[in-house]
């Protein structure tokens, strides 16, 4: 007789890790698209690309509802939203928070707006805004001065702000690290994500500390994060008035969640380096074609660190790491194609003719 597994339904993370999330009242009823569950995934051939002799586990955000690992902060955001019977939801984004945000308003049934940074948003984001109905705003100016001007509306009741100001955001996105435990049935030794508000870095420290507390884990993982170096405040230790980068995410200068980044490397005794755009290029065309996955810019920023840290011997043999992609790489087609001229040899539908093209006798 044939044994068939029964799939039950996940019911987002909030419902999933509840005993773990003190903030949401008893019986509140929770705003979710089912998100978290994502995979972790070996990539060996990017581990031996990183000097080898340590395994590696990427974990693939880019499968949540919205293609980001924002639906974990942003079902949380809006659960609030809801109890506190806001009309109102509003945050500033370079693109993947305001996707989420418009979807899970949509889902709540509530107005949403965006402010964006006019020119300079990955075209798969921008695109999921509309669909999901936001209202945007484009601003001539950059994320910094849309979070100012976010924190200055947040000031009226019936407002509430979804960025990762909200405290609420890093408890969603903590969960994150609970399921990279469930899932290796331990920590691992060593945790890479990209920086750019910081708020996950943060997020993940938090989620890894609580599991450490209950007793879950036995050891904590080194953090170690990477900005990109036209836009690496944290790293060079003061605002970047005018952040560059081709990693969009994480082009910002002035980061809500610096100091919980700061005590995030700093207690785990890990890094915030920075990685050039180059270095980041590089890294994103070896993650989709080594191991299949295909992420957008700001996600390959810590793989292109963990290049750089396993070839200088950084990462002790025996190691288990972790590696957050934290988007899609369809959020930014535009790059992808920039990345890759060669344009499809067109032939004749004949198989002679596709054979001659491939060379192939």
């Amino acid at each position: 007789m044939m044994h068939h597994q029964t799939l039950s339904a996940w019911p987002g993370v909030l419902e999933f890790y509840r005993p773990y999330m003190t903030w949401l009242p008893e019986g509140a009823s929770i705003v979710t698209l089912q998100e978290g569950n994502t995979p972790l995934i070996p990539a060996p051939r990017l581990a031996e690309l990183a000097g080898g002799g340590f395994e590696l586990f990427l974990k693939y955000e880019g499968v949540n509802p919205t293609a980001s690992f924002k639906d974990r902060g942003m079902t949380a955001a809006m659960t609030q939203a809801v109890i506190r019977k806001a009309k109102l939801v509003i945050c500033a984004s370079t693109g993947n928070t305001s996707a989420s945000a418009a979807a899970y308003a949509g889902r709540a049934g509530l107005r949403c707006v965006v402010l964006l940074p006019h020119g300079k948003i990955a075209l798969g984001k921008l695109a999921q805004a509309r669909m999901y109905g936001a209202e945007i705003i484009a601003l001539r100016g950059n994320f910094d001065d849309a979070l100012r001007l976010v924190r200055e509306l947040g000031a009226r009741p019936d407002v509430e702000v979804v960025n990762s100001i909200n405290p609420v955001r890093i408890e969603g996105q903590k969960s994150a690290a609970f399921e990279i435990c469930d899932v290796l049935g331990r920590a691992p030794d060593f945790h890479f994500l990209p920086v750019g508000n910081a708020g996950n870095i943060t997020a993940y420290w938090k989620g890894f500390n609580e599991y450490h507390k209950h007793g879950r884990i036995s050891i904590l993982p080194k953090m170690c994060g990477f900005q990109a170096a036209g836009s690496a405040p944290i790293v060079t230790g003061k605002p970047v008035t005018d952040p560059q980068t081709v990693a969009t995410a994480i082009r910002i200068g002035n980061p809500a969640s610096w100091q919980g980044a700061s005590a995030a490397v700093a207690e785990s005794g890990g890094v915030i380096e920075s990685v050039t755009d180059a270095e980041i290029l590089a890294a994103y065309a070896q993650t989709a074609r080594l191991e299949g996955l295909f992420a957008e810019p700001a996600s390959t920023a810590p793989v292109a660190g963990l290049l750089r840290m396993g070839r200088q011997g950084l990462i002790p043999k025996g190691s288990v790491v972790t590696l957050t992609l934290t988007g899609h790489g369809l959020k930014d087609p535009d790059t992808a194609m920039d990345q890759n001229k060669i344009d499809a040899v067109v032939v004749e539908p004949h198989l002679d003719a596709v054979m001659e093209s491939l060379a192939f006798s």
